[in-house]
């Protein structure tokens, strides 16, 4: 099994080839800093399984999610996220990803999932799988923030978190006239005036 570990924080990713080393059968483990050095990685090398982070500062982890499986669909991948919300998770898995978890997830159930997705499997936790069956249940019909990219929906919920174009610019590496340009385009899409509206939005949904 070849396994790329995609993070762009350093002692997450050691912390990941630790718990990673212990399975059986591995030939190798490589590390990729963001999204564009998980791609470059991916057209060098054929891997079974990408862990892969859905917040990175170069491009959304959704967005890479979408070329790997547009370019490599027999790819199988595995999103990490510090966000435990449906919301998240839902978007992930309708753009191919084999499974879904939080990075507060326990070593043995990391081992398990990855184990299970590189066998052709999905892994979700069960308390997430409970939260998305409650989720499909109470919205039958798209969502206003459905019709945003990835890192439009990352920086939606930046803004809904009282976070200013600046700290968002600062976190994800980009200029904040980059993130202004984001926010226009979520405001109109979402149609909504101000970030206080956002807020509202993003609590009403459980989303932040």
């Amino acid at each position: 099994m070849k396994i790329l570990i995609c993070d762009d924080h350093k002692i997450v990713r050691d912390g990941l080839r630790q718990i990673l080393n212990q399975l059986e059968g591995v030939t190798l483990l490589d590390e990729a800093k963001d999204g564009n050095d998980a791609l470059a990685i991916l057209k060098r090398e054929v891997f079974d399984v990408v862990l892969l982070d859905i917040s990175l500062p170069d491009v959304s982890g959704l967005d890479v999610l979408h070329s790997i499986k547009a370019i490599w669909p027999s790819i199988n991948v595995l999103m990490l996220s510090m966000f435990p919300q449906e919301q998240y998770a839902m978007r992930a898995l309708k753009l191919g990803a084999s499974g879904y978890l939080t990075k507060d997830t326990a070593s043995e159930e990391l081992l398990l999932a990855v184990k299970k997705v590189s066998a052709g499997g999905k892994y979700i936790s069960q308390s997430l799988a409970e939260s998305i069956a409650i989720h499909l249940d109470n919205n039958s019909s798209k969502q206003k923030h459905e019709l945003l990219s990835g890192r439009e929906f990352d920086i939606m919920i930046r803004l809904a978190n009282g976070k200013s174009l600046q700290e968002i610019g600062n976190e994800l590496f980009i200029s904040v006239k980059t993130v202004s340009t984001y926010r226009s385009r979520i405001m109109e899409k979402m149609e909504f005036n101000k970030n206080t509206e956002l807020t509202r939005y993003c609590m009403g949904k459980n989303l932040i």
